[in-house]
């Protein structure tokens, strides 16, 4: 890592509840909302990114911890706000308090934990297990 990222470090991601986005079984007069897998990834990207700044170029980072508590539903049109904070750092870790706000109420909030890791260091780790069925 060039630096870690200072406490309170903040991340935000914006978008629209798309198809892409909802529950897919919504059917027989269940509403089409924001589904809580696909809410999770954008959470896990707005914290990935909000971390670019502070990687050398051959480090990423991935999620590895998220607790998360999908409160209230956002339908299908609805914008939707994902904000981050950095709230604590150690050694290759980096962990993230998050709020997910639609225009009416908060909708989520929890913990994330990610991992900065090297790419290469990375993918010979995945290859070994690719190789060894």
């Amino acid at each position: 890592m060039k630096a870690h990222p200072r406490i309170g470090t903040v991340g935000e991601y914006k978008f629209t509840v798309a198809q892409e986005h909802v529950i897919d079984f919504a059917t027989g007069g269940m509403p089409a909302v924001l589904s809580t897998p696909r809410l999770i990834a954008l959470v896990e990207r707005t914290a990935r990114e909000s971390l670019y700044p502070f990687l050398d170029e051959n480090e990423r980072t991935v999620g590895s911890e998220i607790e998360i508590r999908h409160l209230a539903p956002t339908p299908l049109g609805q914008p939707v706000t994902i904000t981050t904070r950095v709230i604590g750092t150690e050694a290759r870790s980096v962990d993230f308090q998050f709020e997910v706000r639609d225009v009416h109420e908060v909708i989520a909030r929890g913990l994330h934990k990610r991992a900065v890791i090297s790419v290469q260091s990375f993918a010979r780790r995945v290859a070994r297990k690719a190789t060894s069925r």
